[in-house]
């Protein structure tokens, strides 16, 4: 199991953690109570910092029930934290719901997954191979 290092900003709020054996994500809580008028955008603070290894990063996600049921969900989705990042993990949220909601602290907002990745160079060439799809675009594939 990777281990990484984190920074408990707010010592009143739990670690993040999988909610189930089998979960992707783990739960990311509000260092803050608000209330995100609809339509508006706000910045919420998770009261935590972490070091992430060389090579990998955090996604941080929106979590759907919340979006179901009250139209919440993060802008900039998903939001990356580098493996040099060390500042506090906020959210970016928007509210496009039909009603006011109301952040309570220590409510569980957003979802941070782990992944590993690659980092690449580019080769500057004259032309491309061809393939099947070709530069076919947006719909190109169908439905």
């Amino acid at each position: 199991m990777l281990q990484i290092e984190i920074q408990r900003l707010d010592k009143a709020l739990p670690l993040p953690q999988y909610k189930t054996p089998l979960s992707s994500g783990m739960d990311l809580y509000s260092r803050i109570s608000t209330t995100i008028k609809k339509g508006e955008t706000t910045l919420v603070p998770t009261g935590i910092a972490i070091k992430l290894p060389e090579g990998y990063e955090a996604q941080i996600r929106p979590r759907s029930g919340l979006a179901l049921k009250h139209g919440l969900t993060l802008l900039n989705t998903p939001g990356t934290i580098d493996a040099d990042y060390r500042g506090e993990i906020s959210l970016i949220v928007i509210n496009f719901g039909k009603e006011d909601f109301i952040i309570e602290k220590g409510m569980r907002l957003a979802q941070m997954v782990i992944n590993r990745y690659e980092t690449a160079s580019f080769i500057e060439v004259d032309s491309l191979p061809d393939s099947q799809r070709g530069s076919g675009g947006f719909g190109s594939t169908g439905i």
